[in-house]
């Protein structure tokens, strides 16, 4: 059984960020970053930056190719909009892009590193958070994990800023994505003892949170993970694309699926999606969330989505989709790293049973779990939330306290399970 520890969310600061919230919820994983840059809009950067060399792409996993600063850096922080070398699905030399921010105080060469793994902000080169003014907004729990003296990396993932297509939600790409992210952090902080790090992740990014935890012993073996924190973290994706279907946020979540692992896999879409809903989903593709004008448009486009676009009612009786889904669901962890899980019992897209029976499996398999659950929270606010409990609890694993575990004396049963 699985105990949960309740905590009670802060009060919302503006009704109008939570009346935007309402519409971004509705929209799931897809809509996340718009609040974080409601008021900014996105940003311009030299494409040359993004788009190295076929000769640039040679060297180590992890290694920089470039470094710029960037402006608009937290009061007392400094900011680098970062890329460095990383592996396709191949094991192709690949770009990817980020930034890092940390303290202008204190000693890099023991900083801890904490990757950031951000929640879905589209499936267009155009959505990479770098790219984005209220980039700094959107890790969430940044303020804090600066006065703590951490650095922090938060990567784009591959094909959002850099080229390609974005694999979305392919837990192997995402995580060699982290964890290069740590190594190129290491790399501009010029650190060459410290290797203790932590991820920290949302969402799409709890799941490419969790994939870094499975691939690091065998990945980056020279990096020391002291813990994962995830706040509903993608896990079961067969469950999650079935049982989120009837919603708009869902048939988004499907669409973009569909879209980007049609062209990472070749796959034709014309097999299972009706022909006036390939032309939506590619339109839909094109662009992110970056306003509520955005947020406004999007609802228009997606009308032809609005009934069944698919000719099949279950992606999990279809391949090599059921392949692909069940390939990117994450597996337990290492028993020794800790781990804190966050779930909002209002969430209607990853949704409270999906995470309460991934954590079992974490439990039964012996890893040491904090699980906190936050009653009518929705997914979209998750995050923000819990991030002053995540900061503290990377804290104390940093410290090398001992890891809160809350598998023993757990109810059966939470919202929605």
């Amino acid at each position: 059984m699985t105990r949960i520890r309740f905590i009670e969310p802060p009060k919302r600061r503006r009704a109008s960020i939570r009346e935007t919230l309402r519409l971004v919820v509705g929209y799931g994983l897809a809509a996340l970053a718009m609040w974080a840059v409601f008021y900014n809009g996105p940003a311009k950067a030299d494409d040359q930056f993004y788009h190295p060399d076929s000769g640039e792409l040679a060297g180590r996993p992890g290694s920089i190719i470039r470094s710029e600063p960037m402006p608009f850096a937290p009061e007392g922080a400094s900011a680098f909009r970062i890329l460095y070398r990383s592996l396709g699905l191949q094991g192709e030399p690949i770009a990817v892009s980020g930034i890092l921010i940390k303290p202008d105080t204190g000693v890099d060469e023991g900083r801890p590193v904490v990757a950031w793994a951000h929640p879905t902000s589209g499936v267009a080169t155009v959505c990479a958070p770098s790219l984005s003014r209220g980039v700094y907004r959107q890790i969430q729990g940044l303020e804090q994990m600066l006065q703590q003296g951490f650095a922090v990396v938060a990567t784009d993932y591959p094909g959002l800023g850099g080229p390609g297509t974005h694999p979305y939600l392919i837990g192997d790409s995402e995580g060699r994505a982290v964890l290069d992210s740590v190594r190129a952090a290491r790399e501009l902080l010029d650190q060459r003892d410290q290797t203790r790090f932590s991820v920290w992740g949302h969402s799409q990014g709890g799941q490419a949170a969790l994939y870094a935890g499975v691939m690091a012993g065998s990945y980056a073996p020279e990096l020391k993970l002291v813990g994962i924190a995830a706040a509903a973290p993608a896990t079961d994706l067969p469950t999650l694309m079935r049982d989120d279907f009837a919603s708009s946020g869902g048939k988004g979540l499907t669409a973009f699926t569909l879209w980007s692992w049609s062209r990472v896999f070749d796959i034709d879409l014309g097999t299972i999606v009706k022909p006036d809903a390939v032309r939506t989903m590619d339109t839909l593709a094109g662009g992110c969330i970056e306003t509520i004008f955005d947020l406004l448009e999007r609802r228009i486009e997606e009308r032809p989505l609005s009934k069944d676009f698919l000719t099949i009612t279950d992606l999990g009786a279809a391949e090599p989709w059921d392949r692909i889904l069940k390939q990117n669901v994450p597996g337990v962890l290492p028993r020794n790293i800790p781990v804190f899980v966050a779930q909002g019992l209002a969430d209607g897209i990853v949704r409270p049973a999906v995470t309460v029976s991934y954590v079992r499996q974490l439990c039964t398999n012996g890893s040491e779990v904090d699980f906190v659950a936050l009653p009518k929270v929705g997914h979209g606010f998750i995050a923000r939330d819990t991030a002053p409990a995540a900061v503290q609890w990377m804290s104390g694993r940093f410290a090398g306290a001992a890891a809160p575990n809350t598998c023993a004396q757990q109810p059966k049963t939470v919202q929605g399970d």
